[in-house]
């Protein structure tokens, strides 16, 4: 199991007056209820509804904007049931999301969706589709404009951000397919492409090249990776922090640290409280490294991270 990162999707930007609407219902929508997860049922009913404003009569411009903002909507619909573990109803938001975004010409939603649904199908057991669709995004992303408001992150270059997100996923898919070398490429591109700031509460680099390095038995370089990516996420978002914490809690009890444990049990009771299918699936890499070491102690926390990991929400 790998350990992917949110693609940027909220932003501050500029819009038409007619798109005010539903841009503000996406954000509210995406901020309610969990604090951890947006609710999938919720997201799913408001891309019915928002989906048939679009045939009211209107202006090209405000009907384009429409379009945009009730992709964006969709683009938020798909995350929601991606998170959920619905992999269906994500990939059904993402296309029509893409579908929206390609009539409206905005490559800014085009390139979100296709780095979501290659996401998903990526960790959906598919890694050879995944790829293919994260690899188009790569291209459309090249058709962003400089100045396209959606890609604006306050002291950050949005776009730079999209593409070297998604290059961090392809590095870990490369290296899965048994392509090393191509996969260090790619993650080197990534960093040469973008480097979050603590102002910028989107992406995290260092969490996939953890889990990379861990993949390949390099627990020192992991470490380090893993260490700062739990620095990164302190104070900011709880899904991201502690997906982080479970990597490297991971890495500890595989190296034998004598604080491997104690960091396991926070790990677990971490997720425990979050309500994230994708989340809970993190804990299957610590999970067999717990039931491989010797003791009660440690299989008994195996149990008890298994029974979150399958636990149907």
């Amino acid at each position: 199991m790998s350990c992917w990162n949110c693609f940027p999707i909220r932003r501050r930007y500029r819009c038409h007056p007619g798109s005010v609407r539903f841009r503000d219902l996406t954000r509210r929508l995406g901020e309610a209820g969990n604090p951890s997860i947006s609710d999938p049922e919720v997201l799913s009913a408001a891309t019915t509804w928002a989906t048939r404003l679009l045939g009211v009569p209107a202006a090209e411009p405000v009907r384009r904007a429409l379009m945009v903002a009730v992709a964006e909507l969709h683009i938020e619909a798909g995350w929601a049931g991606f998170d959920a573990g619905r992999y269906g109803r994500a990939m059904f938001h993402y296309a029509r999301g893409l579908e929206l975004a390609t009539e409206a010409g905005n490559a800014y939603c085009q390139t979100l969706a296709m780095n979501y649904a290659g996401l998903a199908t990526v960790e959906h057991g598919h890694p050879n589709d995944g790829l293919k669709i994260l690899q188009i995004g790569e291209l459309k992303a090249l058709d962003i404009p400089p100045d396209e408001q959606r890609a604006v992150v306050i002291g950050e270059n949005g776009k730079a951000a999209v593409e070297a997100v998604a290059r961090a996923t392809s590095a870990t898919v490369l290296n899965r397919l048994g392509h090393p070398d191509a996969a260090d490429t790619m993650q080197a591109k990534a960093r040469q492409l973008w480097t979050p700031t603590p102002s910028d509460t989107y992406g995290d680099l260092d969490r996939p090249a953890a889990c990379l390095e861990l993949e390949r038995g390099r627990l020192e370089a992991a470490e380090q990776l893993a260490a700062a990516s739990v620095r990164r996420w302190e104070g900011g978002s709880q899904i991201s922090r502690t997906q982080s914490g479970i990597v490297l809690a991971t890495i500890y009890v595989k190296a034998g640290e004598p604080d491997g444990m104690r960091m396991a049990h926070h790990a677990v009771t971490a997720a425990m409280k979050i309500t994230s299918v994708r989340v809970h699936q993190r804990l299957l890499p610590l999970i067999a490294v717990l039931e491989a070491r010797r003791g009660p102690d440690a299989h008994e926390l195996a149990r008890m991270a298994r029974q979150v990991a399958t636990t149907q929400l």
